[in-house]
């Protein structure tokens, strides 16, 4: 389908990729990995002809149809859901323009005899062929129906997308990717922005997808699930493996270290026969054996050692000045903004919340519930319509928006990114800052605009070192990021002294970072103490009482005046009822399994982790890491299973 040949792209000296060679066929299901700014958004675009290589050449069919959902999009805020959805049409409302000018003209025209009349009757039969080989239903249909599929109501098709958050404003454009219906589809970090239960429906879609895909994510668990094929783009190259993300995993540190174990043999090989050279080099009765053995090291093919990136980021928080002991809190709060006609659309009825001075806190819940609003109201962006929202005695926000790309100034360096607002002594380290995270050398005059999104995570991320805040209020920091960064950033978070609003979907990042959770559903935001997998655990069993109740008050609503069918009803009920206690205890049952299994494999790890902390001389490192990533694995696993209990 699509085949990459010896293709390079250089730019100012700098070989980003380097004579990288793969194919992608017919049915393959590629997860595209490496680090932030190792060019995987890059190899899209130069797919796409977006971007041209320095060397080498990209072949494809021409009639190939490309679905290519970008890591940052750019919104029509000024339209309507379903007016911007149907953009995915151009093509064939361009023709439907076309075959209506046409019929107005035939209809004006009375020289039915004349050439120029006959071919407009050819163009239009040849319209018509087109328009009914390319859809078989109305656009208007297709576009409604693809809407519904991803979750909108119908009553939202004619909301301005400004009004939606990213999470279902990216839904908009995955409808548009969709409605094209593409042979391919190039998804670079679909997951960000949305909520587990968002990510968990486009698995679902994309394992159902008949085409091939190319999915760059940071997601572990979404990789496995989506994809059966690696490839990994790491210091100019490319490794390719025909398994999943986890598989990939375990089989490149079983390659590394194989090939160290194989390097190790061959230099000990080539040290003897260079010190057996040297000692017979001029005895003649040796010279034959010293001429074979040359011409044996001369035809010796080197074992070279795959690179390897360790490049990390460095993260340490400024110690955070003493706040008041309420850092933030809102009462009775009537939070929402205004919508396009003037009027109110409220988000949260009655939001009730409070922040205490070093609390770290978690915003968790479905996308378009209002988390983001509240964060809006932290950083007065915007005030509630009714009630109380206000910040605690000397607490400074430093805050991390979700969409980068609205906020930094593309046309500004990276350096002038945070020269720009650095006050003070501070202004001496911006290039040690920058260095920490990772922007070294030349990369420092690299405009924002040409940045990846994980770069641009990176440099937002880098701003919050220029002050000592107090409070840190972060929206889903850890889109774009790789998985090393991240686990940079949350053993950063958790080594800070202030207090901390995180806004995220990761559970594994929020695991053992916040102590306190505020869910946004309903349009109210409820509290739960305690960490992730608490609230997780809770919200499980709160589902199982939910299914009991829900089977019992179905019943008591159907009653109704006929004495017979009042005792009908009651027998199903109690059947119902009765199921739904069978089915929550079968549920119970298999969570308990399941907790249990997760208990032993922890402790497993923790037993590994602590041999590989102080690991004595005899110590199989290797083998325990080895081993220390399957159980990893397994945990992932069971932890997804726990999960879809819920």
């Amino acid at each position: 389908m699509i085949s990459i040949n010896d293709l390079s792209l250089s730019f100012g000296g700098f070989t980003l990729l380097d004579n990288i060679n793969f194919h992608i066929s017919d049915g393959d299901r590629i997860g595209l990995v490496g680090k932030n700014g190792a060019g995987k958004s890059t190899i899209l675009k130069l797919i796409l002809g977006i971007e041209s290589p320095s060397s080498g050449k990209i072949l494809k069919p021409l009639d190939l149809k490309i679905g290519y959902l970008p890591q940052q999009m750019a919104h029509n805020k000024d339209k309507s859901v379903i007016d911007e959805t149907m953009t995915a049409f151009a093509d064939i409302l361009a023709l439907n323009d076309k075959l209506d000018a046409i019929s107005q003209e035939l209809a004006e025209r009375t020289d039915y005899e004349s050439d120029t009349y006959q071919k407009l009757i050819v163009e239009m039969n040849d319209i018509t062929d087109r328009l009914s080989y390319l859809s078989g239903e109305s656009p208007q249909m297709l576009a409604e129906k693809t809407l519904v599929g991803l979750g909108f109501k119908r009553e939202e098709f004619n909301r301005a997308t400004s009004t939606f958050s990213q999470g279902w404003n990216m839904r908009i454009e995955l409808a548009k990717v969709l409605l094209r219906r593409p042979d391919i589809l190039l998804l670079d970090e679909p997951t960000n922005h949305l909520d587990i239960e968002s990510i968990q429906w486009l698995e679902e879609y994309l394992q159902g997808f008949p085409g091939s895909l190319v999915l760059i994510s940071h997601d572990r668990k979404f990789l496995d699930n989506c994809t059966n094929r690696t490839v990994e783009v790491l210091l100019g190259h490319i490794y390719d493996y025909k398994v999943n993300y986890s598989k990939y995993v375990t089989l490149r540190a079983e390659r590394i270290e194989q090939q160290k174990a194989a390097f190790e043999n061959q230099q000990r090989m080539i040290e003897k026969s260079e010190e057996f050279i040297e000692k017979f080099r001029y005895k003649p009765t040796k010279s034959n054996q010293v001429q074979s053995r040359i011409k044996q090291l001369e035809k010796l093919d080197r074992i070279e050692i795959d690179e390897e990136d360790h490049s990390t980021l460095t993260v340490r928080f400024p110690q955070a000045p003493r706040s008041g002991d309420v850092v933030f809190e809102t009462k009775d709060a009537k939070i929402g903004y205004k919508n396009q006609d003037g009027s109110d659309k409220i988000i949260l009825k009655s939001a009730n919340l409070l922040v205490k001075r070093g609390e770290k806190v978690a915003f968790v819940g479905r996308n378009g519930e209002g988390k983001t609003t509240m964060m809006r109201i932290l950083t007065n962006e915007l005030t509630p319509f009714d009630g109380v929202a206000k910040i605690g005695h000397n607490v400074n926000i430093g805050y991390y928006a979700q969409n980068q790309e609205d906020i930094l100034n593309g046309n500004d360096t990276v350096f002038d990114t945070l020269d720009k607002i650095a006050v003070g002594d501070i202004r001496m380290k911006l290039r040690d800052i920058l260095g920490a995270f990772l922007f070294k050398g030349e990369d420092i005059d690299k405009k924002v605009s040409v940045l990846s999104g994980g770069e641009r995570s990176r440099l937002a991320m880098a701003k919050l070192m220029l002050n000592p805040y107090n409070l840190l209020a972060l929206d889903e920091p850890t889109n774009h990021m790789d998985i090393r960064s991240k686990d940079v950033l949350k053993q950063a978070l958790i080594a800070y002294n202030g207090s901390i609003i995180l806004v995220s979907h990761d559970r594994d990042f929020l695991d053992g970072l916040v102590d306190k959770i505020y869910e946004f559903k309903d349009g109210a935001v409820r509290e739960h103490l305690g960490g992730v997998n608490d609230f997780l655990r809770r919200k499980r069993i709160e589902s199982f009482r939910d299914l009991e109740m829900q089977s019992s008050s179905k019943s008591s609503q159907q009653v109704v005046n006929k004495d017979v069918k009042k005792s009908e009803e009651k027998k199903i009920s109690g059947a119902a009822q009765y199921r739904a206690q069978q089915e929550a205890k079968r549920i119970a049952n298999k969570r308990n399994s399941i907790e249990r299994a997760i208990t032993q494999l922890e402790e497993k790890m923790a037993e590994i982790e602590k041999q590989l902390s102080e690991p004595a001389p005899d110590t199989d490192v290797i083998s325990l890491t080895r081993d220390y990533l399957e159980l990893k694995r397994d945990l992932d696993y069971k932890m997804e299973q726990w999960a879809q209990l819920e």
